[in-house]
């Protein structure tokens, strides 16, 4: 009994210690995405190209390609205990690009599911330039 339950007990830690390191993502919709991203200290970051940020993004977001050949080079310039809140045009490059960060040690993610269209209509401030 005294082996089966170190038995447990060490599985349990093994589980545990192979968590996935997404669980510092936190997904949300726009509403909670506008809430996180007004936190102080909050960073908004939009991952879509310089072409598609300068044409209308968040007022106040910083722009870092997440299909950039050195985005990786470009995050490991940030702090990885500021909270970020990423956005892009549909979900799916934020979710590449958190799923990045979380992997490269960032401990506080806010991906937002759908896109800049979704955080527009909740009454985000965009602007172009």
């Amino acid at each position: 009994i005294i082996t089966l339950i170190g038995l447990l007990l060490g599985l349990t830690a093994l589980v545990a210690g192979c968590s996935s390191s997404s669980s510092s993502v936190q997904d949300v919709s726009a509403a909670e995405f506008l809430t996180a991203s007004a936190e102080p200290g909050a960073v908004v970051v939009d991952v879509r190209t310089p072409a598609e940020y300068t044409a209308g993004h968040v007022d106040g977001a910083i722009n870092i390609n997440v299909e950039s050949a050195d985005f990786g080079t470009q995050i490991a310039a940030l702090p990885t205990d500021t909270t970020y809140a990423v956005y892009c045009r549909s979900g799916r490059r934020s979710t590449l690009a958190t799923d990045q960060m979380a992997d490269a040690g960032f401990t506080s993610l806010v991906n937002l599911t759908g896109g800049i269209g979704d955080l527009q209509a909740a009454g985000a401030p965009i602007v172009a330039g």
